[in-house]
């Protein structure tokens, strides 16, 4: 094989003669034609994975080589022909005849008789000093062929003297190392630094996205000042970040060995080298080395309409927790890239309303220009009807995975209109947040669009004086993550009042620990030791969380524990379940509370030994050595023991880059008068209140409420159905990375990774004054589902992979509160439920003839459900709560 083979040349060929140093480069002898035997082969199989496993082909021919003109003022300039002959295409594997569908064909079938003439066709390259500097080609030549005569003659690119340049071959403009030793020279091309036109696009956030790992090497055997023997190799990995098991890896190599020498033409005449190729023949052109864009077109892929006839019924409503919605979604986005704008008005207008939300989540995302005007079209904001899908569109646009400009103007073009619902109109704000933040993410420079973006929403917010304006654009501040718009949100964490001071300060914890400087960490302080005025807990234990996540110094930490003791009762016991949180999790401000903890008077029995119902604690879903996801759940009670705030928290985490997957928080207020209790103090005035807020991978969606005022709230109560309230249901695209690899061969091999997810995230508080007894809920069902598909479509034949993960998930938080007694049984539960885990891989080699090999693997599991742990007291107080006997032997710790 060609691997070994490179491994033998690197051990012989120290042994040889050392290159000669009077020129720089090779020089071919006059009228001698040089035969070579050529070979490159490309390979597509899983990182590490066995030769014998690959899919993939050969292309092998002799090669001719002879000397055309030398440059009478420069002998190391010289105008060199290159001929392949006797070309064939193979296979690479031994395979038993049926399964070897190179068998009864050769490279003239597969090519056709005009495409055989083209690659067989000489080229002429202006040779100088081991560089090639003009390639002479007919024009218009198929692209397929022309890429595989420059990667033949980028071969010939080579220079004798050690050192690091950057040279144009095939794969572009790179950065190449060379190495000389004895007969042997080693050329490295770094191929993360080559310049060359592609195509594709990829996540803005990397724990989604791909890795790449790309590697190069080329090794040159010299005799007598020419190429005895070149053999090169370089390896494409890709890694989809999040899960390691959907990866691939594309391996082109060429070799190319000089078998014997014969006389040949005498050397052409002339002085200047124009003058001399025209002689040769008048058609050949200059055209250069480095590769063009293959434009590749799935002739087999079924049209829209066809493709959307397959798959409409994965997804109706009531199967979008199934992997089968979230398959059929990839395949649908993918049709629609392809499809025209009248395609998709027509698919819009003929569906019936049930379906027509994830058709709308399935065109948003495929984020194509005819998309976006085809939706924009068909959604009308200017009158109240089909909120639903314009929602549905928005909060898709705010989760795009490579957001273009475009989006951004046409939702600015929107809100400047008139918009007849008002919570769309607040959507429409939100979502400019989301886009601007992911857009200055993808681009180095600031757009036009964006620079007018963040200004509508720092002028907005400073004009607003109605409340609910005010929280919309807080809300768009917190997607942006604006650095100019801290002063504001400091402004309003301080001096707002309600959920307007609750918006402020979430959005400030949105921020990197960067921008929150000692100015920000000074405000943080006053509202959590209420230095200025009385601020509600929710507020301030959301300060305290920023200060403990921002490089607290000894003095902060010290006063937040002093303060435990001095607090309402329940937050006591909140801040207290923080601190050890922090301490049980090892999160970066342990090592200072550990510190701050050995002062007596800071750690002691009276403040460490207070009681209530609050909590927080977090815990691991799963821990690997590259990637881990963890969960956390923070519950708040008032001084009453009535339900204040859940927040349940999702984090991914790969290579060494965060997400935050998900985000529910699900808040009550002015809940006493349901039982006759007592309001905390700087509560007492505030309106009955339940709501849910939901942030999808660092996006924040528009929240829903449940009930607002007394009247709603009583209503609520008595025709109380125990459903809970859907906050997000839809379809959204996850990974989204396409790119074009231009090998060495002259070859392109074309790379998508997809993750598609359908989900169904609700919430809802029930209440039983019968039975004294208050339920919170917050449900999340989905399906997941990973693609990554690695091909190479050369026209004459093609071949790939595709890797698939399956996965349908369920995790669900239940608060239940019986306050029958008092104090209050209070008992949370996290559960993730028994998941189906599928695995497949598919390999492909296809003929144009219709002939195909095509192997398929899969493996399928199901993981066992579990009740996530929380603390002790929760285990305690859940068995009493639900007169389950104490049993050592299943306590979780």
């Amino acid at each position: 094989m060609i691997s070994l083979a490179l491994f033998l040349l690197c051990i012989f060929s120290t042994f040889s003669a050392s290159i000669k140093v009077h020129n720089a480069g090779p020089r071919l002898n006059n009228d001698i034609i040089y035969k070579y035997a050529y070979e490159t082969e490309v390979l597509i199989n899983k990182p590490r994975g066995s030769l014998e496993d690959s899919t993939g082909y050969k292309i092998a021919s002799d090669v001719e080589v002879n000397l055309v003109w030398r440059n009478p003022a420069n002998k190391d300039d010289q105008l060199v022909k290159i001929a392949m002959k006797n070309i064939k295409i193979e296979n690479i594997n031994i395979r038993p005849q049926g399964q070897n569908i190179f068998t009864e064909t050769n490279a003239a079938k597969l090519l056709g008789d005009t495409n055989m003439a083209i690659l067989q066709r000489p080229i002429l390259v202006q040779w100088t000093s081991g560089k090639v500097k003009t390639l002479y080609l007919y024009q218009n030549e198929p692209t397929v062929l022309l890429n595989i005569k420059r990667g033949l003659a980028s071969l010939f690119q080579i220079q004798f003297t050690p050192g690091t340049v950057t040279e144009l071959d095939v794969s572009g403009n790179c950065k190449v190392t060379y190495k000389a030793k004895q007969n042997q020279v080693t050329k490295i091309k770094e191929l993360d630094t080559c310049k060359i036109s592609k195509t594709g696009f990829t996540n803005s956030n990397k724990v989604l996205g791909i890795s790449n790992k790309e590697t190069s090497s080329t090794i040159y055997h010299i005799e007598d000042d020419n190429i005895k023997s070149v053999l090169a190799e370089e390896n494409h990995v890709m890694v989809l970040n999040v899960y390691d098991t959907i990866a691939a890896n594309v391996i082109c190599r060429q070799k190319l060995e000089l078998k014997s020498s014969e006389a040949g033409p005498k050397l052409a005449a002339g002085k200047q080298l124009p003058n001399v190729v025209k002689a040769v023949d008048p058609k050949y052109v200059a055209t250069p080395l480095g590769a063009d864009q293959v434009k590749s077109e799935c002739k087999s892929c079924p049209l829209l309409l066809q493709q959307w006839r397959t798959i409409r019924n994965d997804l109706k409503p009531e199967n979008l927790s199934k992997a089968s919605a979230a398959r059929s979604f990839l395949q649908l986005i993918q049709s629609l890239r392809r499809a025209r704008k009248s395609d998709i008005i027509t698919l819009l207008k003929s569906e019936k309303e049930d379906i027509l939300p994830q058709l709308v989540d399935a065109v948003t995302f495929a984020q194509t220009p005819d998309a976006l005007e085809a939706l924009l079209e068909i959604l009308d904001f200017r009158n109240g009807t089909r909120p639903l899908l314009q929602e549905r569109f928005l909060c898709a646009t705010g989760l795009a995975t490579h957001p273009n400009e475009s989006m951004l103007r046409a939702l600015l073009d929107k809100y400047k209109g008139r918009i007849a619902n008002d919570e769309i109109r607040e959507t429409v704000v939100i979502t400019i947040g989301a886009l601007i933040r992911r857009l200055q993410r993808a681009t180095s420079s600031e757009l036009p669009a964006v620079l007018e973006a963040k200004k509508f929403i720092l002028n907005g917010l400073q004009k607003a004086d109605n409340p609910s304006d005010i929280k919309m654009y807080l809300l768009a501040m917190k997607n942006a993550n604006l650095p100019e718009g801290i002063s504001l949100l400091l402004k309003y964490s301080e001096s707002g009042e309600g959920h307007v001071s609750s918006i402020a300060i979430s959005a400030l914890q949105k921020y990197p620990i960067s921008f929150i400087t000692d100015e920000v960490k000074k405000a943080m302080n006053r509202i959590y030791h209420q230095n200025y005025k009385i601020h509600e807990k929710t507020v301030r234990t959301t300060a305290a969380d920023i200060i403990l996540n921002s490089q607290p110094t000894y003095m902060e930490i010290k006063n937040l524990i002093l303060s435990i003791g001095e607090l309402p009762q329940e937050m006591n016991k909140y801040m207290l379940s923080v601190i050890q949180d922090i301490l049980h999790f090892e999160m970066p401000a342990s090592k200072i509370i550990r510190q701050v903890l050995k002062d007596m008077k800071v750690h002691n029995y009276d403040r460490f030994s207070k009681s209530g119902s609050s909590s927080a604690y977090s815990g691991y879903v799963t821990r690997g050595p590259d990637t881990s996801a963890t969960y956390s759940l923070d519950i708040l009670y008032s001084g009453s023991g009535i339900f204040r705030r859940s927040k349940m928290n999702s984090f991914i985490s790969s290579k060494n880059t965060e997400l935050h997957a998900i985000q529910v928080v699900t808040e009550a207020q002015g809940l006493e008068s349901l039982i006759a209790a007592t309001s905390d103090e700087g509560e007492e005035d505030l309106e009955s209140f339940a709501g849910i807020s939901v942030s999808l991978f660092d996006v924040q969606l528009r929240p829903v409420t449940f009930f607002q005022g007394y009247s709603d709230l009583m209503s609520k109560v008595f025709s109380a159905t125990g459903e809970p309230v859907s906050a997000v249901k839809g379809l959204m695209l996850l990974t989204d990375h396409s790119q074009t690899i231009q090998l060495q061969s002259g070859l392109q091999a074309n790379a998508e990774f997809q993750g598609g997810l359908a989900i169904d995230i609700s919430g809802g508080i029930e209440f039983s004054l019968w039975y004294r007894e208050s339920k919170t809920s917050v449900i999340n069902r989905g399906a997941l589902v990973i693609t990554g598909n690695i091909a190479i479509d050369s026209e004459f034949a093609n071949t790939g992979m595709e890797s698939r993960l399956e996965t349908e998930l369920s995790l669900n938080a239940i608060t239940t509160v019986k306050f029958s007694s008092y104090p209050f049984l209070i008992c949370m539960q996290m559960e993730r439920g028994a998941f189906p885990m599928r695995r497949y891989i598919t390999k492909y080699e296809k003929l144009p003839s219709g002939k195909s090999y095509i192997s398929r693997k899969g493996k399928a599991q199901t993981v066992a459900g579990s009740q996530l742990p929380l603390h002790q007291d929760n285990s305690n107080m859940c068995r009493i709560a639900f007169g389950e006997e104490e049993d050592s032997t299943s306590s979780w710790f």
